[in-house]
């Protein structure tokens, strides 16, 4: 069965991205997930906000999951995304938006300093 040129053509970016242009899509993927969460809490969609949020999970996990020890910063990230999962389950318990829209600004800044980080990179 042939696959659809563009699941092929996704599939095929993701596999020659750098390892920066992954890290900011991940944190890309995170926001889109949180805001569609607040937006679906918001609509009393609990359900889709259910699954935004459990995606948004499984990016945390994976950038945990991924962090190098042998710098000091990795503890700092998994610090981090450890208060990012507690707000998200927090979040999804009371379905309280507020708890959402707290991380959102945060994980774009990190996305923001690792976008930062890999054009200074490339540029050297």
């Amino acid at each position: 069965m042939p696959l659809n040129p563009y699941s092929k053509y996704k599939e095929q970016s993701v596999m020659t991205m750098t390892q920066g242009e992954m890290l900011i899509k991940l944190y890309d993927e995170a926001v889109k997930q949180l805001s569609g969460a607040v937006l679906y809490i918001g609509e009393k969609d609990y359900e889709k906000a259910n699954t935004a949020l459990q995606k948004t999970q499984k990016v945390l996990t994976y950038l945990t999951n991924t962090l190098n020890y042998k710098y000091d910063i990795a503890n700092n990230l998994a610090a981090l995304y450890d208060y990012f999962n507690f707000r998200i389950v927090d979040a999804n318990i009371h379905k309280d938006v507020a708890l959402l829209e707290e991380i959102i600004p945060m994980i774009s800044g990190l996305r923001d300093a690792f976008a930062q980080a890999d054009r200074l990179s490339k540029a050297k």
